[in-house]
């Protein structure tokens, strides 16, 4: 997807002390301080380009790794000044289809500094030890609140997979747009389209990325992240079910 401004989580437009937040999924903290971060904005890749990590670009460094080949995403750039780590964080996120059995695996700093290159943004290589904890930390809290609405269905998949995911920064949900329009919320920062694998039935997610109010302790930042079922028939069935039973989620 084309890059685009994100806005800095410490100057979010809403003041969200007075107002709920979206349902669903509660405020989490960024596990690293924003102050000793120098990029403009920490989650410029955040995106289906690196995030997790593409489903064919995931294939292509395994295809490689059978091939005793080093992958060409881990080389340097082009003008990198500072080497990068080129270790890789294994997510709690399982993955469908040809590739089942095994985790989806995060991009290293290497990877994820080419993923910046590739957008045309100008990233520093020392904020890489910075930015990509931030990007795992939010994905594993994305599948954690994709995992609660899937519990609703542990009686017939008990195990349900990341089929692939999509960005989608410039297509506000209708939740979103009734929420910046009618009631004065921020609109996210970025939206995420995610697939899953109800053990052989398709369902789809989407999640709406919020910028908290930052300056809390440690200078750390926060997100809010509301991850529910999309408009459909079933989805609508899910979102009920989840208000009757905890009072969150059929809007």
């Amino acid at each position: 997807m084309a890059p685009a401004p994100l806005p800095d989580p410490a100057s979010c437009p809403v003041d969200h002390s007075k107002h709920a937040h979206p349902s669903v999924a509660p405020q989490i903290a960024c596990p690293v301080p924003h102050d000793k971060c120098t990029a403009t904005n920490p989650l410029a890749a955040l995106d289906a380009d690196s995030c997790p990590y593409s489903a064919e670009r995931q294939e292509a460094e395994l295809l490689a790794q059978r091939n005793n080949m080093p992958p060409l995403s881990q080389q340097p750039a082009a003008g990198q000044k500072v080497p990068l780590s080129v270790e890789r964080e294994h997510s709690s996120i399982p993955m469908a289809g040809q590739y089942e059995g095994k985790n989806w695996v995060y991009p290293s700093e290497q990877m994820f500094f080419n993923a910046m290159r590739r957008k045309n943004w100008t990233p520093s290589e020392r904020d890489m030890s910075i930015v990509v904890p931030i990007h795992n930390a939010v994905n594993e809290q994305c599948w954690h609140h994709v995992r609660r609405w899937e519990a609703m269905h542990q009686t017939t998949c008990a195990t349900p997979k990341l089929v692939k995911f999509r960005g989608r920064p410039k297509d506000t949900t209708p939740k979103a747009f009734i929420r910046h329009h009618l009631l004065g919320y921020a609109l996210p920062f970025d939206r995420h389209d995610w697939t899953v694998d109800r053990c052989g039935k398709t369902v789809e997610y989407v999640i709406d990325f919020y910028a908290g109010p930052g300056g809390g302790d440690g200078g750390k930042a926060s997100f809010f992240l509301d991850v529910r079922p999309k408009l459909s028939f079933e989805g609508i069935v899910d979102r009920v079910r989840m208000w009757w039973t905890t009072g969150e989620g059929i809007w």
